[in-house]
């Protein structure tokens, strides 16, 4: 149940293999074809490195969720309650943080039934197969380019300081247009995707959820992905790079012209702070992803390596667990790190409580008032916890 379409390869990899056999898989074969049933020491699912790879993919969807659905809510919630919240650079993270906490609510349930409970078959019907790999590539997509789109107001911000900074018209169309396109992008995996049986073991069905294209369109799958890695990992990763080198020479090797003040020095400490969190977080990002997309390249470009290794597949689901928990990294550097969501938090659940066991006084009153912060000012410095 993999996103980026590359579930693909792995009946494509089965074609290969069956190729000799004249058959024309995935869309017109019988079973026979396969010699099925298997026997148990054929079962992929019964071995002990499936064992292993399952409490390991277990233990991480469990952490994504926890992390991720508890982290994103919370910063989500205080970012609708408190305007003082709605910064620039917040309004860009709560991008990421509605993505991935989708995909923490929605999706890993699904696949936690498909990869663990069920041991890679999926019984939920092609509608929810669809939505749950759609809703996965589109998150993934946000993520990425929530990420280009920090990145860029970083260096704007700290590079460019007496240019123009966004207001919030331009701030809603970058929004808007980070989510367009990458729900544009993934219609591929909606389109599709599909449920099919994939083999037989001891009469048992294990039913292949993810997306399956054409043996006739191999050439429009591997150019779609070959688009895809480039616009959504190679590009998005580059300019990254880019701009935070191009920051860091502004922050660390550049010289502070005139007379530095104590507030001048504290303000460039906390610029450099927020700066190299968000640098790890990039570097987070390519450790997580790049594995997965050189798998997917050496799986796709080269299926013989892979054709008789009887684990790959699992190795796979591995790989991609990885990638996946770059949102757990995400959620923690945000929420747990960045500009006191905590605390606002905590006063959200106060008047809560408050205005439940007082009688006298409303929500309202207990309020701590808030002033409004421009969507263009910038948010320099992290406070550590």
């Amino acid at each position: 149940m993999e996103g980026n379409g590359s579930d693909y390869s792995t009946l494509y990899n089965l074609h290969e293999d069956l190729y000799s056999r004249n058959l024309s898989y995935p869309f017109n074969f019988s079973y026979s074809d396969y010699d099925l049933p298997l026997d148990d020491k054929d079962d992929v699912t019964k071995t002990r490195t499936f064992y292993a790879a399952k409490i390991v993919i277990g233990i991480s969807l469990i952490c994504i969720m926890l992390i991720c659905g508890i982290g994103n809510f919370i910063f989500i919630a205080a970012l609708a309650r408190y305007k003082k919240l709605r910064n620039l650079t917040n309004l860009l993270i709560a991008n990421l943080a509605i993505s991935d906490f989708i995909v923490a609510i929605v999706c890993c349930p699904f696949e936690m039934d498909y990869y663990v409970v069920r041991q890679l078959s999926w019984e939920h019907g092609h509608v929810l197969c669809a939505s749950v790999n759609y809703l996965r590539t589109v998150s993934l997509y946000v993520s990425t380019n929530a990420l280009l789109a920090i990145a860029v107001d970083r260096y704007l911000a700290i590079v460019h300081p007496l240019k123009p900074r966004m207001n919030y018209q331009t701030a809603t169309f970058l929004i808007v247009l980070v989510w367009v396109v990458s729900i544009l992008v993934a219609i591929p995996s909606a389109y599709f995707a599909t449920e099919t049986v994939l083999f037989i073991v001891k009469n048992q069905e294990k039913i292949f959820c993810g997306q399956i294209w054409p043996v006739d369109q191999q050439i429009y799958y591997k150019s779609y992905f070959l688009f895809i890695f480039g616009i959504e990992f190679v590009g998005p990763v580059f300019m990254m790079t880019l701009c935070y080198a191009r920051i860091s020479r502004e922050l660390w090797f550049k010289a502070v012209p005139g007379f530095q003040t104590e507030q001048i020095r504290k303000r460039l400490r906390c610029r450099r702070k927020t700066v190299m969190v968000l640098m790890c977080i990039l570097t987070a990002y390519v450790l997580c992803w790049a594995p997965f997309y050189g798998f997917t390249i050496v799986r796709d470009f080269f299926p013989t390596i892979f054709v008789k290794e009887k684990h790959y597949l699992t190795a796979f689901y591995i790989v991609e667990c990885i990638a996946m928990s770059n949102s757990m990294i995400n959620t923690m550097c945000f929420v747990t790190v960045k500009n006191n969501t905590m605390k606002y938090f905590k006063k959200i659940m106060l008047l809560r409580w408050r205005s439940t066991y007082s009688g006298s006084r409303t929500s309202a009153d207990l309020d701590i008032k808030t002033s409004a912060m421009p969507v263009t000012e910038e948010l320099d410095c992290i406070r550590f916890k």
